[in-house]
């Protein structure tokens, strides 16, 4: 499955480049998602999301390639439920490109995913991106009004290699989940209402038979 999206922020190409380039910092702007360890261009984390009362958690890892010129980098990122038989694999490919309003993202995401989210299909699983990557949009916007600063030197903030999370991002921390039921329950309900319409018509169809039968 291929999903397509795009989003603007009000910051040069150079300084979004320099952010794109820093894991430690983007990462807890993705909803749902925590870093656990970045070792260079290799990286583990988790992610819960929630559909109603549905709750669904994964652990996976990825790697990261980047291309300096052409400020565009590629995650390949694969995962599976923590409590399923779920999987999840991704390659995601993000572009910056020089806009009018600061900088525009681009971002292309393949994606091969098995378990209960995989009855979603298309329609909801755009709707589902097109909510996280809203909200991934306004999180980074603000992450980039904000001075860098450097973490404080805690244990409990590094990783296996060696670098520092973001605080909000530390190894061990708890994800809060995504509430996806805003974009998934209307999209559910449409797929409810088409078996719903066929009770209902068969069972018009039934009752206008027998009361021609008792005439």
């Amino acid at each position: 499955m291929q999903l397509d999206h795009s989003f603007c922020v009000p910051t040069d190409p150079d300084t979004v480049w320099k952010l794109f380039l820093d894991l430690g910092r983007v990462a807890p702007c993705m909803p749902g998602a925590v870093l656990d360890t970045l070792d260079g261009d290799s990286f583990s984390g988790r992610v819960k999301v929630k559909v109603g009362a549905v709750q669904m958690s994964y652990r996976g890892e990825g790697t990261v390639t980047r291309d300096e010129a052409g400020r565009s980098m590629v995650l390949d990122l694969s995962g599976s439920e923590t409590r399923g038989a779920g999987t999840a694999s991704a390659t995601v490919t993000a572009h910056l490109t020089a806009d009018p309003a600061g900088t525009r993202v681009r971002v292309r995401t393949e994606l091969d995913i098995t378990g209960r989210p995989a009855q979603f299909g298309r329609g909801i699983m755009t709707e589902v991106g097109d909510r996280i990557v809203g909200q991934f949009a306004t999180r980074l916007e603000e992450l980039l009004r904000r001075p860098v600063r450097d973490p404080a030197p805690d244990a409990g903030a590094r990783t296996a290699g060696g670098q520092d999370l973001a605080p909000t991002s530390r190894a061990g921390a708890e994800p809060e989940a995504i509430d996806l039921g805003a974009a998934a329950l209307p999209v559910l309900l449409r797929k409810a209402a088409a078996p719903a319409a066929a009770v209902l018509l068969a069972f018009v169809v039934i009752r206008a038979f027998g009361r021609r039968s008792g005439r």
